[in-house]
């Protein structure tokens, strides 16, 4: 290993600690027992092929695939798992990386912890209710609270407004 990538591995990894005593010291919920929960099975049977690899696998889909990058109509996007609600479309905006992007989610309905994956520091997000992986948050967002919720857009599903 040369002396370069040696510094960026111990960086990254002090910063991961840093990280994860910051999460714990801040408003993030601890990931792990949820109240709806189903055997690897069952998840398998209720979930199609692409969502059971997003919410159970920890997946991403691909860029712009999703039909929900394009949803404008007035609702609210909820867990494909257990059909719990997590974002409003008034907090959802185009943010030009080929996933829906939210400003925040519904007040409780998410659960963040540290993703130390693919060799950086990330926020990953999570359904509460259900533990379903559901994407990643930035704080490279819009206002008003300058982050990005990054979602799958296969980990939701939408419920339009009634008129």
């Amino acid at each position: 290993m040369i002396r370069r990538e040696f510094l960026g591995l111990g960086a990254g990894l002090l910063g991961a600690g840093l990280m994860g005593r910051w999460a714990l010291a801040g408003d993030d919920k601890p990931v792990g027992d949820f109240p709806v929960r189903y055997s690897d099975a069952d998840w398998k049977r209720r979930l199609t092929s692409e969502q059971y690899y997003i919410l159970r696998k920890a997946g991403t889909e691909r860029a712009f695939t999703s039909p929900l990058l394009k949803e404008k109509r007035k609702g609210t996007f909820i867990c494909a798992g257990c059909a719990l609600p997590l974002y409003r479309s008034a907090d959802k905006y185009d943010s030009g990386t080929g996933w829906p992007s939210f400003t925040r989610a519904i007040p409780n309905a998410v659960a963040m912890k540290t993703d130390l994956t693919l060799g950086m520091v990330r926020r990953e997000v999570h359904c509460r209710r259900c533990g379903g992986h559901l994407g990643h948050v930035f704080s490279d967002g819009p206002p008003p609270t300058g982050m990005r919720h990054c979602i799958n857009g296969d980990a939701l599903g939408f419920v339009p407004a009634k008129t």
